[in-house]
């Protein structure tokens, strides 16, 4: 049986290339502000999937508009005690953390 060569680049490769490898410095950065960026999404997700807008969200969880904004569109770092209340109070989930070494 023929292999047939695939012109398939992976995202990992495209990454190696840019970056460097995982645990090189600038990949490290771009990993976590990809990972930054992905939460955003998540909770945006969660909120539009429960019917609530920015601020409905903000008034349950005890903090402004403009925050979670921030937050969904990756322009603010969250603390973890203020993703916690977001997560339970506002959206009324649990969150759940992986370590990985």
């Amino acid at each position: 049986m023929r292999r047939i060569k695939s012109n398939i680049t992976t995202l990992d490769q495209i990454l190696d290339k840019k970056y460097g490898k995982q645990g090189q410095p600038e990949r490290e950065q771009w990993e976590q502000q990809f990972e930054t960026f992905r939460l955003g999404v998540l909770l945006e997700e969660a909120r539009t999937k429960l019917g609530m807008t920015q601020g409905e969200l903000a008034d349950k969880c005890g903090t402004n508009k403009s925050y979670i904004s921030r937050i969904e569109n990756n322009s603010s770092d969250i603390r973890l005690s203020t993703l916690m209340k977001i997560i339970q109070q506002g959206l009324g989930g649990h969150l759940k953390l992986t370590l990985q070494l």
